[in-house]
């Protein structure tokens, strides 16, 4: 019933206004003309068993034969199309031309992605592809076992060249993978996808957020590296003093030294050194942030000292410092904006506010409530499912990254306990 539907009341292609296509700098109309040269947009992929990748095609002008070329305009490249069929549920019936407004799966295809044109190669065009809405909700995920790491990530690879909402990233900082869509049921789909199509079995979690350090106040710090053995020993000695700078400076390593008390060519391993450190504070192993360091003091060995020997001091010399510093761990903040019905207005405030959010700001705007507020990371994972069941699904928002800010003492340990990145503790 529902296709009669769409056969008795939706207009047919020749009903429709011309499609439009950036030629060169140009905007043109394309038409569904059989006898002009082809052209048709990408509008989903699907990985089949059997097959491989299935290629959903519709056809703008022109027609289209089994075992010929279409060009790619994105790629540069040419596709060779091997196999034309028509899609029936499950079933696929093999056809050898499809004509302008037909709608195809095509076999052959390899560097396509969802939103691409393929064309005549003398009919260079890009026809308007399809807009994606951005990830709300993100989380890690990682295999039961070891033995399926790779078959993970090229099913995750596979599913995100499927579904353009659908995202995989790595985080340089915590090493997670993370995948990001449109709500935490589209997680789990892709997540019962994995089991049942690529036979993967994998965790989801909460994603690691990435904290920072920093100190509140000024300290000094000493460093010593010294080796002895049979032979040539190793010997560095660095004396620094470390300060607070402003948000978003992020970390500044000056050179004071006077008098030679460290030689020139020990300066800069004696800085890189420092700078390697700072990758882990000393709360709970944390990059650092907006500090300012000075190189004051030293002293050398006329045999023993070397480059690695002062790094190794600037990295004890840093370490010192921090312990004394009054370091303290930064959680990064996200700009929240809701948009909610009037009527909802006071349940999502009321949410907002139990996940430690602080409201910036309201605004009116045709029965519609604008609320902004900054909300720490930690607290947004299950925002999406919330923000919906308390508007019975009219409310929807976005987020983006402002900035850190102290984390309060009352969740310090907590973090710090669970941090698998925090120092052993002796």
């Amino acid at each position: 019933m529902v296709l009669d539907g769409v056969v008795d009341y939706l207009p047919s292609p020749l009903d429709l206004p011309p499609m439009k296509a950036h030629k060169d700098d140009e905007i043109i109309g394309i038409e569904p003309n059989d006898a002009s040269k082809v052209a048709g947009l990408v509008f989903k992929l699907m990985t089949d068993p059997f097959i491989g990748k299935l290629v959903f095609f519709r056809v703008y002008c022109g027609e289209l034969r089994k075992g010929s070329a279409l060009y790619n305009p994105r790629t540069r490249k040419t596709e060779r199309i091997s196999r034309l069929v028509f899609m029936k549920a499950m079933s696929k019936e093999d056809v050898d031309v499809v004509y302008s407004g037909d709608i195809c799966a095509i076999i052959g295809a390899k560097e396509v992605v969802t939103g691409d044109t393929l064309c005549d190669r003398d009919f260079d065009i890009q026809l308007e592809p399809p807009t994606f809405p951005e990830p709300v909700i993100s989380m890690s995920i990682e295999p039961k076992t070891k033995a399926d790491q790779e078959k993970l990530s090229i099913g995750l690879q596979r599913l995100a060249e499927e579904d353009p909402t659908f995202r995989v990233v790595t985080n340089p900082e915590t090493g997670q993978t993370l995948i990001a869509g449109m709500g935490e049921l589209h997680l789990e789909i892709i997540r019962d996808r994995l089991f049942r199509e690529f036979k993967v079995e994998a965790d989801a979690g909460r994603p690691q957020i990435a904290y920072r350090e920093t100190i509140k106040s000024a300290a000094d710090g000493e460093g010593k590296f010294i080796r002895q053995s049979g032979g040539r020993g190793q010997y560095g000695h660095v004396v620094i003093k470390i300060e607070p700078q402003e948000k978003g400076k992020g970390i500044e390593v000056i050179n004071e030294i006077v008098g030679g008390a460290i030689p020139k060519e020990y300066i800069k391993p004696s800085q890189e050194g420092i700078l390697e450190g700072a990758r882990n504070g000393a709360v709970a192993g944390y990059p650092v942030v907006d500090i300012k360091v000075r190189i004051i003091d030293g002293s050398f060995h006329e045999v023993d000292s070397s480059e690695m020997a002062f790094k190794m001091a600037g990295i004890f010399a840093l370490k010192d410092a921090m312990k004394k510093a009054n370091p303290i761990l930064l959680e990064p903040i996200m700009k929240v904006e809701v948009a909610t019905p009037d009527e909802y207005q006071g349940d999502i405030m009321g949410n907002l506010n139990s996940r430690r959010g602080q409201i910036q700001g309201m605004e009116s705007k045709n029965n519609l409530t604008m609320i902004a507020a900054f909300v720490p990371l930690e607290n947004m994972f299950g925002y999406s499912t919330d923000v919906r069941s308390l508007s019975k699904g009219r409310a929807s928002y976005s987020m983006e990254p402002s900035h850190f800010e102290q984390v309060p003492n009352s969740l310090l340990q907590k973090i710090v306990e669970t941090s698998s990145r925090a120092p052993a503790r002796t």
